[in-house]
């Protein structure tokens, strides 16, 4: 299992520009939470071991919904998400904002794609995903997160650009090495 998750790191890590700096590295145990989410506009609750039953999930950190980089990274994923689907992965997006808050973003910036999620402290702290200059807040971090619960690849920088191109990266690679 460990050469799997090398793999899929050693494949993925030319594609980040910057090193991750979240605490989780490849190969940790992800905790396991759950919390209430939207998909559509539609108010479900989201257990993080539930959807890995499904496969690999595309958990993906955000500070704010309807700020000018989340909104540009929430449309990114929402039009990759059929090729997210296609190599298998669930991507759920994650932030501290209230879930009515995240209801209306799931419909107008993710474009009832994916599921947006609001994410506690003990999420956020979890995840080793806040915010430093912004108390109550997660920083932007991708974590491809393998059905076993572990991480296979993070990638975490403030920019959004490179979020959903090494994910979906890195998911593919999981796929193809099947």
């Amino acid at each position: 299992m460990k050469t799997f998750f090398a793999l899929v790191a050693a494949a993925t890590l030319s594609l980040a520009p910057h090193a991750a700096s979240a605490a989780l590295a490849v190969g940790a145990k992800v905790p396991d939470f759950t919390t209430r989410g939207a998909l559509a506009g539609t108010v479900r609750q989201i257990h993080l071991a539930d959807e890995l039953k499904k496969g690999p999930v595309v958990l993906y950190f955000f500070p704010a919904a309807f700020t000018p980089g989340c909104t540009a990274e929430a449309r990114e994923f929402a039009d990759a998400a059929d090729d997210f689907k296609k190599a298998g992965a669930t991507v759920i997006g994650m932030s501290a904002d209230p879930v009515e808050k995240l209801a209306k973003f799931s419909v107008e910036e993710c474009r009832n794609k994916f599921t947006v999620a609001s994410a506690g402290p003990n999420v956020i702290s979890g995840f080793d995903v806040a915010l430093p200059q912004r108390v109550g807040l997660s920083n932007r971090t991708s974590y491809v997160i393998a059905p076993t619960g572990r991480v296979a690849y993070v990638h975490s920088d403030l920019s959004y650009a490179a979020h959903v191109k090494n994910t979906l990266a890195a998911v593919q690679a999981m796929k193809a090495r099947k």
